[in-house]
């Protein structure tokens, strides 16, 4: 079983300020391709979200994916951290995320600058921090979380679409 780590990163969640509704939409989405979740992690914006990433890499989750801090606000600096620990960039992941919310009307997710690689054999990503574009991104996602988790164990090439 796949094994997932959701991370939401607001430093106003963090604090208690606001309800983290954006990582319970991640879990419930990753639960229902019948990944193993924990979280949601709420973790403040800059060097936490280095600490949170590091943990997930060293605790071997197959899958982490955070939500939040992804933006241009003087605080956002997910993309950034989340870089210092990826060893393969994979950046076909963000420019379909972007493309598919323009594609929806959402000409603000140009604005997403989130990442996605592999650090040894976990696959991380990085969404944008409102509940409406993480359930669009697993829906963009879905067709191939599988597919990369299995590829990073050292599986065989095949696809869905293989027999």
């Amino acid at each position: 079983m796949t094994r997932a780590l959701a991370i939401t990163v607001s430093t106003r969640a963090a604090a208690g300020t606001r309800t983290d509704l954006s990582g319970a939409a991640l879990v419930a989405g990753l639960r229902a391709f019948d990944f193993e979740v924990d979280g949601p992690l709420v973790v403040a914006d800059g060097e936490p979200v280095d600490a949170a990433l590091r943990a997930g890499i060293q605790q071997g989750y197959d899958l982490i994916i955070s939500t939040g801090g992804t933006g241009i606000s003087p605080t956002d600096a997910t993309p950034e951290i989340t870089t210092r620990l990826i060893e393969r960039l994979l950046p076909g992941i963000p420019e379909a995320l972007r493309a598919d919310g323009v594609k929806r009307g959402i000409p603000t997710a140009l604005l997403s600058r989130g990442v996605a690689g592999t650090a040894g054999q976990t696959l991380i990503i990085n969404l944008p921090g409102s509940p409406g574009a993480v359930r669009d991104a697993l829906e963009v996602l879905a067709p191939i979380l599988g597919h990369a988790v299995d590829q990073l164990s050292g599986a065989d090439h095949q696809g869905a679409d293989q027999p």
